[in-house]
Order: C-alpha cells, then sequence, then structure tokens
C-alpha cells in the first residue's frame, strides 16, 4: 500500500529542485508507482479535485507584444501554417478551412508524421463564440500530448469554472496554472510550451521525469514542473519506458476547435526549457 507521506515528501523534494534548476541527483523511483483514483496528485489535492483552489487571473499580453515570438526560430520544423497538412497524419473529421486546422465532433485525435522528444512548441488555439452555450469541460476540450503521452489541456476557462487541474493549460489531473490567462471566448490563445523528455535506464526505469514551462498568451503559467507519469482520465499512471521521440498528438475530444501556425524547435535534453529574456524564468 503506498505510503501517503512518503510520496507527498518527495515530490515536493522534487517540485521544489526542478524550479530551481538543482543538479542534485535525486530518487525517481515514487514516479514508478501505481496510485489508485483517489491518491493525492501533488501532496494536497485529490485527482480532479474540484475544491481545489482556482488559480486567478492574468492579464494576457496584446498581440503586438506576442507578434515576433510567435514566428518559428531557425531550425524549427513549421507543423502547420495555413496551406497544407502535409507534416500530419489526418484522419476525419480534422479539416483545413481558410487557414485553420479545425477539428470537429469525432473521437479521432491528430497526430503528427514526425516524432520528437525534447522541445519548444508553439501553436494557437480558439473555440467558437457559440461554444458558451456549453460549460465545464465540455467547452472547447482539446489536449495537447507531447511524445502521444503528456498532456497540457485545452480548454475554454475564461469565466468557464471545471477541476482545476483540467483546465487550460494543466498539467491533466497533475497541476493547474499558477494563472488563469486566456483571452475571452472566440479569441485566439497563444501557448508556448518547453519540454523535456523523460529519461530511462536500460532496465525501463525512469531516472528523470518530463518536465514543463507553459506560457498562455505571453503569461507564464506552469514553470518547471514535472509529470508523474502518462496523462489519464481520474488515475494516476506509472511511467513505462517508451522511444526518445514520438509523435505530437492533438486531441479529438467531440469538441469545435481551431489550431494555427503550429510549430516545433527540437531541443536537446539539458537546453533552455524556457525562453530567453524573461526574468524569473529558469534553465
Amino acid at each position: 500500500m503506498p505510503r501517503p507521506s512518503i510520496r507527498a515528501t518527495a515530490w515536493t523534494a522534487i517540485l521544489v529542485l526542478a524550479v530551481a534548476g538543482s543538479a542534485l541527483a535525486l530518487d525517481y523511483s515514487v514516479f514508478n508507482q501505481h496510485p489508485d483514483v483517489t491518491r493525492i496528485a501533488d501532496g494536497a489535492w485529490q485527482v480532479h479535485d474540484m475544491s481545489r483552489p482556482w488559480p486567478p487571473s492574468a492579464t494576457p499580453k496584446p498581440w503586438a507584444e506576442l507578434e515576433q515570438g510567435t514566428k518559428p526560430p531557425s531550425g524549427a520544423r513549421i507543423l502547420f501554417d495555413g496551406t497544407n497538412l502535409d507534416a500530419w497524419n489526418v484522419p476525419q473529421p480534422w479539416i483545413l478551412e481558410q487557414g485553420v486546422l479545425q477539428v470537429r465532433p469525432v473521437n479521432t485525435s491528430l497526430s503528427s508524421k514526425d516524432s520528437f522528444g525534447s522541445c519548444h512548441l508553439h501553436l494557437e488555439w480558439r473555440t467558437p463564440p457559440e461554444s458558451t452555450k456549453k460549460s465545464g469541460q465540455d467547452r472547447g476540450n482539446s489536449g495537447v500530448f507531447l511524445m502521444s503521452t503528456y498532456e497540457i489541456q485545452v480548454l475554454d476557462t475564461y469565466e468557464n469554472k471545471t477541476y482545476p487541474d483540467g483546465m487550460a493549460a494543466a498539467l491533466y489531473g497533475v497541476k493547474p496554472p499558477d494563472f488563469n490567462a486566456l483571452r475571452p471566448t472566440g479569441e485566439w490563445q497563444c501557448y508556448d510550451i518547453w519540454f523535456k523528455r523523460p529519461v530511462f535506464d536500460d532496465s525501463g526505469k525512469m531516472t528523470s521525469p518530463a518536465c514543463v514551462t507553459v506560457m498562455v498568451n505571453g503569461v507564464i503559467v506552469q514553470k518547471n514542473v514535472p509529470f508523474d507519469g502518462p496523462s489519464s482520465h481520474k488515475k494516476r499512471c506509472p511511467y513505462q519506458k517508451h522511444a526518445d521521440a514520438r509523435p505530437l498528438m492533438l486531441q479529438n475530444h467531440n469538441e469545435v476547435v481551431e489550431f494555427r501556425n503550429i510549430w516545433i524547435q527540437p531541443l536537446s535534453d539539458d537546453a533552455v526549457l524556457s525562453p530567453a529574456g524573461l526574468v524569473g524564468i529558469d534553465k
């Protein structure tokens, strides 16, 4: 039976050291265990706990300030620029219409033809104005699955409450964002995600967890936060060894969501996981 005090202590230590960019050797075996559905996510809250505090709002930066950062840097792979879907395996009903990639209500997700590990991913998404007729997890639900495994939630949570670890920019089921920085429904949202892949030893044991920094509309909302295993719904899953690079996946969750300007820049495992020049963001 899992021991909550040991798990909570280990999780807290790992999170603090990840944020600080510590080079200390840690025992990550805690992440390889399989807690049950009711286990706490980060030492304080159960998975999808509706009593968990909702993060404060933050003002999105104007698009004029974000424009330069939305352009792909040298070496980036263009996954979608509004002209074609050549970089993707495209099932129905994902379509290209008026320069926008649209997903419509059928449960088939979209995956990139190429595989990626550690990276900087940029994408922009929006939900239609009529999405306000719905609420909770039914309003513009999708997800960005790094390595087809580790999810950053896409959801219209502008004036729309749900369980905090399932709101926009959450590490799904693990940690809400530090701020809710979404624009109003119907406007384009901007995600920048810096992701470090997990590392496994020869026996298949995870020795360094997947880790992510997320910026939403110019606001840092997750800072060097580790995943505690593959993303799943209402349960905690253990790490399982996989390839060093896997396809990027965009989720179809039976809701209309649109995407544009998707590019990805591969990074080395020890590369900076946050944008250069932003004060207070660690390497």
